[in-house]
């Protein structure tokens, strides 16, 4: 049974620095979580239902095609998988920023 120092000096590193360098499934956990805010701050905007929200909602959809787009891009232009999900990191921080900043107290 495998037990909780099994993970190797490179393993700590990476969760204590934030690097994905030798934690190859660091970044994408953080991608999960960090858009699961994004997520969050979207529904509260969308369920206003008003203007705002269906700008949000277009915003939303264009972002997710040009997302693709520039991830597909990437990859055969031969960026590695770890270089696409720091991408989408970059993509959710934005949105995430954005959306907080119209978040009222």
């Amino acid at each position: 049974m495998p037990d909780h120092h099994s993970f190797s000096a490179l393993d700590r590193h990476a969760v204590l620095s934030g690097s994905d360098n030798g934690f190859p499934w660091y970044a994408g956990a953080m991608l999960a979580v960090e858009a699961s805010e994004v997520v969050r701050l979207r529904c509260e905007k969308l369920s206003q239902g008003d203007e705002a929200a269906r700008q949000e909602a277009v915003l939303m959809v264009s972002e997710k095609i040009a997302a693709a787009f520039e991830a597909a891009a990437g990859l055969l232009a031969g960026a590695t998988p770890a270089a696409i999900v720091r991408r989408y990191r970059e993509h959710v921080a934005a949105n995430a920023r954005r959306l907080s900043a119209n978040e009222t107290p």
